[in-house]
């Protein structure tokens, strides 16, 4: 094989290795706090987790984002959302019951790392996208 390769095989099999999770915090209604055997540590607040949840239907709605198709499906109005409770989900993640009633979301330790590895950068699209469709992190106002 070419050097090449193997490098592709190395970089990949390290992107795909995550460091075991040596804590794990939940503080409702505000954020969750996940430390990892490697020492990194993340606050991750309860509108980011709630908008890159894993659920099904919320990755329908990031699919959709990136391919424009319906602003509908764009996840806004999030800023003040608050997680509620959390239940742990075998030995590999969580799923968090925010207080807009959203729970099909599964966290495994390796999506949380991933989150928080990428917490700027996510969040920073996030702000681009909604501004991009004239939607705002803030709830609606009721009239």
């Amino acid at each position: 094989m070419s050097a090449a390769i193997h490098r592709a095989i190395r970089s990949i099999n390290t992107a795909a290795e995550h460091p075991r999770l040596t804590r794990f915090s939940l503080q409702p209604p505000k954020m969750v706090e996940v430390e990892y055997a490697n020492g990194n540590a993340y606050k991750l607040p309860a509108e980011f987790l709630r908008i890159y949840s894993p659920a099904a239907d919320s990755k329908i709605r990031s699919v959709a984002v990136e391919q424009l198709v319906s602003l509908k499906q764009v996840i806004s109005g999030r800023r003040h959302v608050g997680i509620m409770s959390g239940e742990p989900v075998g030995n590999y993640g969580v799923r968090l019951l925010f207080d807009d009633l959203h729970k099909t979301g599964i966290y495994t330790w390796d999506y949380l790392y991933d989150l928080g590895s990428n917490k700027f950068t996510l969040m920073r699209n996030y702000i681009k996208t909604l501004k991009k469709h004239g939607l705002s992190r803030d709830p609606p106002r009721r009239r």
